[in-house]
């Protein structure tokens, strides 16, 4: 066995583990993180426009944002790693092999400790930022199919039974109503109707035609075709509605999960680099005098 002299300054009992360095770096590589994390936040907002067709699209928005975790990740955890291996306790007596293995293990955990502390503070803030989007499409899903029926109710004062209220009154002869009144039993049908089947049933048609009939002085015949014009286009704008709304849910579940996919390989990333900055740290410290053996 072959030993320098410069690496017996220091016992050999000494722990294998420098906590000090570890939570040092840890606590660079999470201040460095927010710093650039906030500077991405500026550059993302400066470059985004309200306006349409105006300022960077969404797919350049969700790739700089990834290219930017990416670089935060490297960056951040890179000086975090250095910190701790070049603050670490330097070890006497230590073959080669093992000094490079309690570096990078060093740098690890130094990578570790301030992706916890980071994930503490804003783990939060993006799982809701995510989720929200998500419940946000879904409550829009059953929103476009219950929003009709909320408006029928608005107009029924609340009862849920205005419905088969108005069929106890219904009537063939001309009745003085107001517009309103009127508005809110057409209203309460069609909610019904497309809350159910969505097929009109045929006395609720013949009653709607009726009441055309009265205010509009258009035949039977004409008013049931306008009935099942104007019906039609209510049917077919309350399922466009509903698919759009689905198209909207299903685009934030694709990119809720590019977006934890693209996270993950940063993360990767960022402790590569910690461990690697690590070692480099470490030689620094100890200038590089390594055990070797001699065969």
């Amino acid at each position: 066995m072959m030993t320098s002299s410069s690496t017996l300054q220091e016992s050999s009992t000494l722990s294998g583990v420098s906590w000090g360095a570890i939570f040092a770096g840890a606590a660079a590589a999470a201040a460095l993180s927010l710093v650039l994390v906030l500077l991405g936040f500026g550059l993302g907002f400066s470059a985004v426009s309200p306006w349409a067709d105006s300022g960077i699209s969404a797919k350049g928005l969700g790739i700089s944002t990834i290219v930017w975790l990416a670089f935060t990740q490297i960056v951040a955890a890179g000086l975090g790693g250095y910190i701790a291996g070049r603050l670490r306790v330097k070890w006497a007596n230590m073959h080669g092999d093992e000094v490079y293995f309690r570096d990078t293990a060093h740098g690890f955990l130094a990578w570790a400790v301030a992706t916890l502390v980071t994930a503490t503070l804003v783990v939060g803030s993006v799982s809701s930022i995510v989720g929200g989007g998500v419940q946000a499409g879904a409550s829009v899903v059953s929103g476009a199919a219950s929003g009709l029926t909320q408006a029928a109710g608005n107009s029924a004062n609340g009862d849920d039974f205005g419905y088969y209220v108005d069929s106890l009154f219904r009537d063939d002869r001309p009745a003085a109503a107001s517009d309103d009144a009127v508005h809110g039993v057409v209203a309460r049908i069609f909610a019904r109707t497309l809350g159910n089947d969505g097929q009109l049933a045929a006395q609720d048609r013949a009653y709607l035609a009726q009441l055309i009939s009265q205010r509009t002085n258009l035949s039977q015949a004409d008013a049931e075709r306008r009935v099942d014009q104007v019906y039609g286009d209510a049917r077919k704008a309350l399922e466009d509605a509903k698919l759009k709304a689905k198209q909207a849910a299903d685009t934030a579940s694709k990119i809720a999960a590019v977006t934890s996919l693209w996270t993950f390989v940063a993360l990767l990333l960022g402790a590569f680099f910690a461990s690697f900055a690590a070692t480099f740290g470490g030689r620094r410290r100890d200038a590089v005098v390594y055990l070797e053996t001699i065969r």
